[in-house]
């Protein structure tokens, strides 16, 4: 049976709203004239709470969730907190995943990772490589409890018949991007140390690791449009991935953040410093046929997310 294409009049709730991922679902679907966008903030309601979370779902009944909410951070963050990682990720996905489902929800949109993949998957990663091999040890308490999700959505679609998908991003970034240092991801990380760098006048930054891994990014407002796309045309139990295509190494991307910050001076490199995986590179071969394609070049996405930050350095998320 055919999906029924969202209309503007779709209620819509986006988990995690205010986050990255949420906060660029929510200006996208903004932009595109949908009126019944609910969104609540942590404060509102713990997503963590099974209780809290099942009556939510239950009294507002949304026709789609959108499960953009996690716990989520760069190599420092999970090396820190992996119990934090585990145990959050898997509450809060499992409590909407089944929430949704007891309160009839028709269409589910599961957010994994490209970092869940396993470590020496062949590269590009296609969905197929899922759950067959080690994971990369830095993370891997935030991948056990995404490839959970990605496994509960599939027990649904099986018991339940429900059209729910999950979807496969690279790595996001763009405005709205935690840059906190203990936190944050490495493109933002390295927009924060490129720009005090230059602000301070030093000669030199030092990057963790070698440079020498590939990455693939993908903007947050090419993520939300795919996330649209999909909504309105995938159903199949197989997660999808959705990325540029394009991967490049550490190193060229501190050279880029650099040239968009400002910063002339030298770029070093701490090698006792992780490096993690060292490529991920999604096929997003399956994606493209279906005729969705990133529109954003990585060098715009840095400027634009450089841009925000300069407006949001003395209020950005902490």
């Amino acid at each position: 049976m055919a999906l029924e294409v969202l209309t503007r009049e779709t209620r819509i709730y986006i988990a995690g709203h205010r986050g990255l991922v949420g906060a660029g679902l929510w200006r996208h679907f903004t932009a595109a004239g949908f009126g019944n966008l609910i969104g609540r903030t942590s404060a509102e309601l713990d997503l963590r709470d099974t209780r809290a979370t099942t009556a939510f779902l239950d009294d507002v009944r949304p026709d789609v969730v959108i499960d953009a909410a996690a716990r989520v951070g760069g190599i420092a963050a999970n090396a820190t907190r992996p119990a934090q990682f585990l145990s959050d990720n898997l509450r809060i996905q499992l409590n909407l995943l089944d929430g949704a489902r007891a309160a009839g929800v028709r269409r589910f949109l599961f957010l994994g990772s490209s970092c869940i993949y396993p470590k020496f998957a062949e590269q590009p990663l296609r969905e197929e490589a899922l759950l067959t091999g080690r994971l990369e040890e830095t993370n891997e308490a935030y991948a056990i409890a995404k490839l959970a999700g990605i496994v509960q959505v599939e027990a649904i679609r099986a018991q339940y018949g429900l059209p729910y998908v999950s979807v496969m991003p690279a790595s996001v970034y763009g405005p709205g991007d935690n840059f906190v240092a203990r936190d944050s991801h490495v493109l933002p990380a390295m927009i924060r140390r490129f720009d005090d760098a230059a602000r301070n006048g030093a000669s030199s930054v030092t990057c963790w690791g070698s440079g020498h891994p590939r990455r693939e990014f993908l903007h947050v407002d090419d993520l939300a449009s795919a996330c649209h796309f999909l909504l309105d045309s995938y159903d199949d139990a197989l997660p999808i991935n959705v990325g540029t295509g394009v991967d490049l190494t550490i190193a060229e991307l501190a050279e880029l953040v650099a040239e968009v910050v400002g910063f002339d001076g030298e770029i070093t490199w701490d090698v006792t410093k992780p490096d993690g995986t060292p490529r991920k590179l999604l096929d997003v071969g399956r994606l493209a046929d279906l005729g969705w394609r990133a529109r954003i070049p990585l060098r715009d996405g840095v400027k634009s997310t450089y841009e925000w930050f300069l407006e949001h350095r003395d209020d950005y998320r902490r």
